[in-house]
């Protein structure tokens, strides 16, 4: 691949990413989930599956621990998640989602649904398939993070 064709590809997933991110974000505010920034849904995917501690979620987004702790406290204070002692280590405290942050990363879910239908009535479900699949064999396993 030459450079302006791996310049194009590159121009073309940044347009992709931007575009399902601001999609996906008007959806859950669409969806009663008010004043979230993308930055937040990148937070909650870090967050939701267990846990995690602010030394975490920064490292996953790619910024310092002060930085992170302030988005933590925003979404304390927002309700949509809370801080619990640590299981493994007093020191630290373990961020989790309240019911309130469950229910806005199904919104998500379904704004992310709701986001990639055009692009699958565009070109087929299996076309969308193969591309998430060959996108998921380029980054395994994320992590899914802004571009600051």
């Amino acid at each position: 691949m030459q450079n302006s064709e791996a310049m194009g590809l590159s121009v073309a997933l940044l347009a992709v990413a931007g575009e399902l991110t601001q999609r996906i974000n008007d959806g859950v505010v669409a969806r009663g989930f008010e004043g979230l920034r993308p930055a937040h849904g990148f937070a909650f995917a870090r967050i939701a599956p267990g846990g995690a501690t602010v030394t975490e979620l920064a490292a996953h987004l790619g910024v310092t621990k002060q930085a992170a702790s302030q988005l933590v406290d925003e979404i304390v204070r927002k309700g949509y998640a809370e801080r619990r002692p640590h299981p493994g280590d007093a020191r630290a405290r373990l961020i989790v989602l309240t019911e309130r942050g469950r229910e806005c990363t199904r919104a998500a879910e379904e704004a992310a649904a709701e986001a990639v239908r055009p692009w699958v009535e565009l070109i087929g479900e299996d076309e969308a398939r193969a591309l998430r699949d060959r996108l998921l064999r380029i980054a395994p396993y994320g992590p899914i993070r802004p571009a600051w």
